[in-house]
């Protein structure tokens, strides 16, 4: 069977038993290199996607995929009760729009002796919040529908419960602020009754939001200082912005629609720029062994110089006998990444069996839950990811083969056989 010179030599010399213990160490040391970099950057970069997968979850529990709100608040004139409902009928026949409900929201002060707590009083219509957003399914006491009309019922967060001592069943004052026809501040107090406490593990919203009917916070006054809006979810979370593009050109004049990626775009910022410096510092995993190779190459070169003087006075070209150092770095380091995405996948895809076995055999926990609301480790493996990774990893030990292969292309015949 035909084999071209420079891939049969080069095969020879990977399968090949190096009477050099140091070679054949560094050999398979920028292997393993190679394996444990790529293996590392999936494991990674999958646990950092489950982590914003859980955080995304966990934002979205109580916020909509997006709002629709006044476009100006400053100058523009409040739309009437017709034109929020134009609105409404504009965005349940926009592509993808699943649900649609009225919020209106009051920054507040909760207050119960000695302790106060600044809070956001969201009033919502418990018959319709379902459609947009999770918040019957965080309620850990009382249920949605305790929030009637007119009986100043409210649901707060677990932390808002704790720090002020509140349980189902107890009143809370909520320091509301308004102002005077002519625009003097005139703080007002409110006595509320509370029917429920939810949880979502987040700190920006179990310590923050307090949940009313719409028609209390409402009845609170246009003097209230406060924003009104409508809260809309998609079919899919994550097409939120192209969803909302397409909803800007159907809703009315003096409207905007603002999606979930532009309220929590610090959040997932931070998130993107931790992910990529994570992998650039793990693909210096992959550097340092592509280095290996590098230095493994150059030493065969100059064990096999008279090979590669034979070769040369044998006929064989400069090309054939760098395609032969090519095909031997290139076999060794593209063994490395396919052993890594193996392996990689392997650990990535059981992260929830794994973490569990080593945090019982010995003794720790990764996220002690007496000081973060995430107690597991999450995993979602994204085959872009892994592409990505292959292929960086695969450029890079192709890129250590070139050197040591154009040195072993110059060797002269007549130079290398002088002392044989």
């Amino acid at each position: 069977m035909f084999h071209p010179l420079s891939l049969f030599v080069g095969l020879r010399y990977v399968r090949a038993r190096s009477t050099k213990f140091f070679v054949s160490f560094i050999t398979w040391t920028s292997l393993a290199g190679v394996c444990v970099g790529v293996a590392a950057l999936i494991v990674i970069l999958s646990v950092m996607n489950g982590l914003e997968g859980d955080l995304r979850q966990r934002l979205l529990a109580l916020d909509a995929d997006a709002r629709v709100v006044q476009a100006d608040t400053q100058t523009a004139v409040t739309p009437t009760p017709e034109q929020w409902q134009s609105a409404a009928q504009a965005i349940r026949g926009s592509p993808g729009v699943v649900g649609v409900a009225p919020y209106a929201q009051i920054q507040a002060l909760a207050v119960r002796t000695p302790e106060m707590l600044p809070v956001q009083l969201r009033g919502i219509d418990p018959k319709a919040e379902p459609s947009v957003t999770h918040l019957a399914g965080a309620i850990t006491e009382g249920k949605l529908s305790d929030l009637e009309a007119g009986s100043d019922s409210v649901i707060i967060g677990e932390d808002i419960a704790e720090e002020l001592g509140l349980t189902a069943g107890d009143s809370m004052t909520l320091l509301i602020p308004t102002v005077t026809a002519g625009g003097v501040p005139a703080p007002r107090l409110r006595q509320f009754k509370v029917v429920g406490v939810f949880g979502v593990g987040l700190s920006d919203e179990d310590d923050t939001l307090v949940f009313a009917n719409i028609e209390d916070v409402r009845a609170l006054g246009p003097s209230a200082q406060g924003d009104q809006g409508l809260r809309v979810r998609y079919r899919d979370a994550l097409e939120a912005p192209v969803f909302s593009a397409s909803l800007r050109t159907r809703l009315p004049q003096g409207f905007q629609a603002i999606d979930w990626t532009q309220d929590n775009a610090d959040y997932f910022r931070a998130i993107r720029i931790e992910k990529t410096m994570m992998s650039l510092i793990l693909l210096l995993i992959v550097a340092v062994a592509a280095f290996n190779i590098v230095a493994m190459l150059v030493m065969v070169v100059t064990d096999k110089r008279t090979d590669i003087a034979i070769l040369r006075t044998f006929g064989a070209s400069p090309r054939r006998v760098m395609g032969v150092f090519l095909t031997q770095g290139l076999v060794i380091g593209w063994l490395g990444v396919a052993l890594g995405v193996a392996l990689g996948l392997v650990l990535a895809f059981n992260v929830d069996t794994i973490v569990p076995f080593l945090q019982n055999t010995f003794g720790f926990q990764i996220f002690s839950p007496s000081v973060y609301s995430i107690t597991t480790v999450p995993s979602i493996v994204r085959w872009s990811n892994v592409v990505a990774i292959s292929i960086a990893a695969l450029v890079l030990t192709a890129a250590a083969t070139i050197y040591p292969a154009v040195r072993a292309s110059r060797t002269a015949p007549a130079e290398a056989l002088r002392y044989e």
